[in-house]
């Protein structure tokens, strides 16, 4: 069982509550998940089954679309519905163009502090444990990525918004930050993921729903199995040889392969300018693990090695 599950979360639980319920119906420990949402959240969920959760570095990096609403009118200690106002309401409200122009200026990349309530660290210490110990600490912020903050509609208080954003990139602190931005104050309303990736909304499935599946013996109805993931990815095939050479983490020369290594080293680069990882595969056709185009290109080294 090894792949992963899409669950459409449901609002209240917590993306660790929704791993926790699908580990207990599996019956095994190797469950995680791929991209924290709230509690308030809702939408995809990335749940790794078995050694897909070693793919955790890849699918972290993700781009993510959500669309949800924006209270004006108040600010709150989480930056959310679910916090407590830190200064009175204020019925005045701002423009639509006002609003507009505002949520546009947030787009390219930006240095966005996490919310007080969260669960980046600082000094080994969650943010949300120092915030109730009544000892609040700002975390320096981090460059993130905002490709797109767009204005859906618009009924005071309420803005519906639909946000693409790089990895890292908190919509509540976006929200905050809008009020600040508008002298209004703002805290979020509510959230939904669209996508991550290449992966949709419209692939999941509710959470009841994959209990359902697990709980009939049909659980590999609710997987994308491992040897799908990653597609964009160039692949190749291992010799035995070379199979036994990934298995102790060695560099991967012509041999070690059913196909040319200097094809794949000429392969379209990443983003960076970095040449993008290989999937090697088993002659069987199991996912055996990643490399990357080593100094000699006629050499693979591998970085991530999917083990039993």
């Amino acid at each position: 069982m090894d792949g992963l599950i899409l669950v459409d979360k449901p609002r209240g639980p917590t993306s660790h509550d929704v791993v926790a319920r699908i580990r207990r119906c599996l019956g095994i420990q190797r469950v995680g998940h791929f991209g924290t949402l709230d509690p308030l959240a809702t939408g995809l969920l990335l749940v790794a089954v078995g050694r897909a959760v070693k793919l955790f570095p890849l699918f972290s990096k993700h781009d993510k679309v959500y669309t949800g609403e924006i209270r004006l009118g108040v600010a709150t200690d989480t930056y959310d519905v679910l916090g407590q106002p830190t200064a009175p309401a204020t019925d005045i409200m701002p423009g639509r163009e006002a609003v507009s122009a505002a949520m546009r200026s947030f787009e390219g990349e930006i240095l966005q502090a996490p919310p007080p309530y969260s669960a980046r660290k600082l000094a080994g210490k969650p943010l949300y444990k120092w915030a109730r110990s009544r000892k609040p600490i700002a975390a320096p912020p981090r460059l993130v990525v905002v490709h797109a903050f767009k204005l859906a509609d618009y009924r005071p208080p309420v803005v519906e918004f639909e946000v693409e954003c790089g990895s890292g990139t908190y919509v509540r602190s976006l929200a905050h930050t809008l009020g600040e931005k508008l002298g209004c104050g703002a805290h979020l309303a509510g959230l939904r993921r669209l996508s991550a990736g290449d992966l949709s909304l419209a692939q999941a499935l509710s959470l009841e729903r994959v209990e359902e599946l697990i709980a009939a013996g049909r659980a590999e109805e609710a997987v994308l199995p491992l040897e799908s993931l990653l597609p964009w990815l160039p692949k190749l095939i291992l010799t035995a040889t070379g199979e036994g050479r990934l298995q102790k983490g060695r560099a991967l020369a012509p041999g070690d392969t059913q196909g040319t290594l200097p094809s794949v080293a000429s392969a379209d680069t990443g983003p960076a300018g970095a040449q993008e990882p290989v999937r090697l595969f088993s002659p069987a056709g199991r996912f055996l693990g990643l490399a990357q185009p080593g100094a000699d290109p006629e050499t693979l080294v591998p970085f991530l090695v999917l083990t039993p």
